[in-house]
């Protein structure tokens, strides 16, 4: 019995020989891959948290700065974070923050350049897209009129239709074309949701340009109305 089990544990011991021959190099090569694969990716998410931590608390120091009133400070802050974060949304939220820093101490060239850098560098493009409705307006203020057109277009996000409509007719009135601007004023009032203060605002526009918005919609609600 002793000397019929040793036979077939030796040819089982053959069989994983023989297996391990034919297979085991690509046995260890999978394993290598998988387990390097394993320690890529968690080394990876240690990273991205690592990153993340540390732009979070350079984005801290900026908001300290902006709160301070300190538009120098949040302007070194943002540089850095923009070097070493470039694509975390703290980057992105800090170019807006420091850009509005920048703008209420009367420094419109270097908010200009954080608006420049988060309307073509941000990581979200609903960031991208705030950004170049501020920049425009900040173009449209130092008349680099051709500057706020290129802008403007470059905004693509249905959610933003009615801010762009408006500061398009804005462009428009500064370069003398009432009757562009009052079509895209209607656009942007037609657009804007009506709980939205804003979209008072637009009609103020609109009544420069003899325009009573408020009287075209109940006209167009009353023709809808009797059909």
């Amino acid at each position: 019995m002793a000397s019929h089990l040793d036979l077939e544990e030796q040819e089982q011991l053959d069989q994983l020989k023989a297996f391990w021959k034919t297979w085991g190099n690509l046995i260890t090569w999978a394993l290598t891959i998988a387990l390097a694969a394993y320690a890529g990716w968690t080394g990876w998410n240690w990273y991205q948290r690592d990153q993340a931590s540390k732009a979070a608390a350079m984005y801290d120091e900026l908001d300290r700065a902006v709160q301070a009133g300190d538009a120098e400070k949040a302007g070194r802050v943002f540089g850095d974070l923009k070097e070493r974060f470039p694509s975390t949304t703290y980057a992105a939220q800090a170019a807006l923050q420091a850009a509005k820093a920048q703008f209420d101490k009367g420094q419109a060239d270097a908010a200009r350049a954080s608006l420049s850098w988060a309307a073509s560098s941000a990581s979200q493009e609903d960031v991208r897209d705030v950004a170049r409705l501020r920049l425009a307006g900040l173009q449209l203020d130092a008349k680099q009129y051709d500057e706020a057109a290129k802008t403007l277009d470059a905004i693509k996000s249905p959610d933003f239709v009615a801010l762009q409509a408006d500061r398009r007719g804005d462009l428009l009135v500064l370069q003398s074309k009432p009757d562009l601007a009052k079509a895209e004023y209607q656009k942007a009032y037609a657009a804007m949701d009506k709980n939205q203060d804003y979209r008072r605002l637009i009609e103020a526009k609109l009544s420069t340009l003899g325009v009573a918005p408020s009287v075209e919609e109940a006209a167009a609600a009353g023709q809808g109305a009797a059909k």
